[in-house]
């Protein structure tokens, strides 16, 4: 059975920790690639790494296929070369709401643990480019606001905290007397 996780959201602290190494690939990381991608097809992301999920390890899954039914997942991801540079614009599930360009490598080779723990490796543009270098990030405590100016920055810190704390106090009061 497939759970869905908790998305954590920006400024949350443990989005900064740098995740660690898996030995190898078990059980428990195919369970934790399947809960990973409920949770992102859920929330309709294209990827979603570990540590957005609270989740110390380095595994991270994508979709970037048009009918959201090519699931690909890594342990232990690693980009061995980047070339070309690319502005688009990101997206975030930890930074809900907000879009805005972003500078990374057109072109990236990649190397990783698939879900059955064998060793694959290959280059690869576009999209998927993008969104293996926004997940690794996330897997070095790395987020795409830390690609903006402090102002831009600060500004949605601001605005998410604002938001999380009014989630806060609707729950608190939505909470029946006893």
């Amino acid at each position: 059975a497939m759970a869905r996780l908790t998305i954590l959201h920006f400024p949350d602290p443990r989005l900064r920790i740098k995740a660690r190494p898996l030995p190898s690939v078990t059980a428990e990381t195919r369970q934790l690639m399947d809960d990973m991608l409920e949770t992102m097809y859920a929330a309709e992301g294209i990827g979603l790494a570990a540590t957005q999920v609270g989740v110390d390890q380095r595994v991270l899954v994508i979709d970037v296929s048009e009918g959201r039914n090519e699931p690909r997942c890594y342990a232990n991801p690693e980009i061995l070369s980047r070339d070309g540079t690319e502005r688009s614009q990101e997206g975030c599930l930890s930074v809900p709401g907000y879009y805005e360009e972003v500078e990374r490598a057109e072109f990236v080779r990649f190397r990783a643990l698939d879900r059955d723990g064998n060793a694959i490796e290959f280059e690869t543009g576009g999209l998927l480019a993008v969104c293996i270098q926004h997940e690794i990030d996330h897997l070095d405590g790395k987020l795409f606001v830390d690609y903006l100016s402090d102002l831009k920055r600060r500004r949605i810190r601001k605005k998410l905290e604002k938001e999380q704390r009014e989630e806060r106090d609707r729950a608190r009061d939505s909470v029946p007397a006893i």
